[in-house]
């Protein structure tokens, strides 16, 4: 067995750098045992590694992946990212209809995302049905950001390893083995932005994705918001408080976001469930201002949130002002029909 493997079934010593490198390398050489990766992601998905064997994991799969080139269209300056970690109740797509709505709003946004995990539709599920395709290239994500002020990229922003992992694990599922790599997929993208605003369903995981945050906050200079609340979404929810952890290259903060402080409505969890049997015709209606009070006051929140962590604004009532504002004038909506007749052309 992999040194790597069994110290991560062990849990009795950290993987360092150099052993996650040669384990990376038998993974692409076909020199694992059978077994080995699913043994690996079981023992993942089961225990939360500590700090220097997640900060080493990350680092190893960080230097493996070419990024964009330096000077290059690749680096989005001012720009966030929102997306979850995956797992909590069933929603729509809210982090998408945010993304939407702060880049109507002004807020330039490079959104990642990846196929369902445990809902019934991911960001990507919900870009086929829209006839949306993620872009292929750093070029192209540049090209799409210019102009429509929102970009939804493609699986070339993660390490090549994701996928040979999934296939050496074949004929098991993925999805019931890769608990572990879908909460950390935030963290896994090469995605160069300035703010990134990401959900924690699942508590229990929380203390090493707080670390992952700090890491790649350190590394990259990217500001990292990860979110939680007390109903387990990995979203900010309008309808309960919500806690952000705050990381920059510099150090840490952390602050509620209490929805009725800001002038939001009460709601339950039930506002949030998807609508009906089209997943384009509710996500389109909750653009438009014609979703039910809680998905429109959650995705104002979530959009704010991208308006001040990318730092277009510092002031949250002006935010959720003018997410709320472009949802009944009809610049959400205006941005979507962009996006589906750009595509349409170029297909």
């Amino acid at each position: 067995m992999h040194d790597a493997v069994a110290a991560v079934i062990g849990q009795d010593r950290p993987v360092d750098l150099p052993l996650w490198r040669s384990f990376w390398d038998g993974l692409h050489e076909g020199g694992l045992r059978r077994g080995e990766a699913v043994a690996l992601l079981a023992s993942l998905s089961t225990a939360m590694p500590g700090r220097t064997t997640l900060t080493a994991l990350l680092d190893s799969l960080a230097e493996r992946r070419p990024g964009p080139a330096a000077g290059g269209t690749g680096a989005f300056d001012g720009a966030v990212n929102i997306v979850g970690t995956g797992g909590g109740p069933r929603t729509f797509n809210v982090s998408t209809a945010a993304a939407l709505v702060a880049a109507a709003m002004g807020t330039p946004v490079v959104k990642t995302g990846s196929r369902a995990y445990t809902s019934s539709m991911g960001s990507l599920d919900l870009l086929d049905h829209l006839g949306i395709p993620p872009t292929r290239s750093y070029e192209e994500t540049h090209e799409l950001l210019e102009h429509c002020n929102i970009a939804f990229a493609g699986y070339f922003v993660y390490p090549a390893e994701l996928a040979l992992l999934a296939r050496a694990v074949l004929p098991l599922d993925i999805r019931g083995l890769g608990r572990f790599v879908n909460a950390l997929g935030p963290f896994l993208a090469d995605m160069p932005v300035s703010a990134q605003v990401t959900g924690v369903a699942d508590a229990r995981l929380a203390p090493g994705l707080r670390t992952a945050a700090a890491h790649v906050a350190r590394g990259t200079g990217r500001r990292v918001w990860l979110a939680g609340n007390d109903l387990g979404a990995d979203e900010l929810l309008a309808c309960t408080p919500n806690r952000v952890h705050a990381y920059e290259a510099d150090g840490e903060d952390e602050f509620t976001l209490d929805a009725a402080l800001l002038g939001l409505r009460p709601g339950t969890l039930e506002g949030l469930r998807p609508r009906g049997s089209d997943p384009v015709a509710y996500f389109t209606a909750v653009l438009g201002g014609g979703g039910t009070p809680e998905a429109e006051d959650t995705v104002c929140l979530n959009a704010a949130a991208l308006a001040v962590a990318g730092r277009a604004t510092s002031d949250w009532h002006e935010a959720l002002r003018g997410a709320r504002a472009v949802i009944h004038d009809g610049g959400a909506l205006a941005l979507l029909r962009r996006l589906r007749t750009r595509a349409a052309v170029h297909a």
